[in-house]
């Protein structure tokens, strides 16, 4: 094989799987800032309202795109092939989602404010 060619493999790290949790307000602008950068995919969906989070599948699907829905964020940080999760939660959620998520070895994004108290951001860093 021509030396050439290790220039064109498709690597690991080629496009970055996101994750978009609570999309019915500020996570629209998540999943429209994602979808402008390339080598980065939304693959999946989560929020616990169940007609929010069907309506979220749909649109991508009507757009011939692929994402997998989540009710439960525990269930979201399962998935392996998840690399990052982006958090626009209600604010009471962000810090231990977030903690969830580097638990689980993903990157993340999380609105602010971060936590709400000092021991909960001391936690999340």
């Amino acid at each position: 094989m021509p030396a050439a060619s290790w220039g064109r493999v498709r690597g690991a790290n080629e496009d970055i799987r996101v994750a978009v949790v609570g999309f019915n307000s500020r996570g629209k602008s998540h999943i429209s800032g994602f979808r402008d950068l390339k080598g980065v995919r939304v693959v999946a969906l989560c929020d616990v309202d169940q007609n929010v989070l069907d309506k979220g599948v749909k649109e991508f699907k009507d757009r011939g795109e692929t994402v997998n829905g989540y009710q439960d964020i525990r269930k979201l940080l399962e998935n392996p092939d998840i690399d990052v999760v982006s958090l626009a939660t209600p604010n009471h959620w962000h810090a231990l989602g977030a903690i969830w998520a580097v638990q689980a070895g993903k990157d993340v994004y999380v609105e602010k404010p971060v936590s709400h108290n000092i021991f909960e951001g001391r936690q999340t860093v």
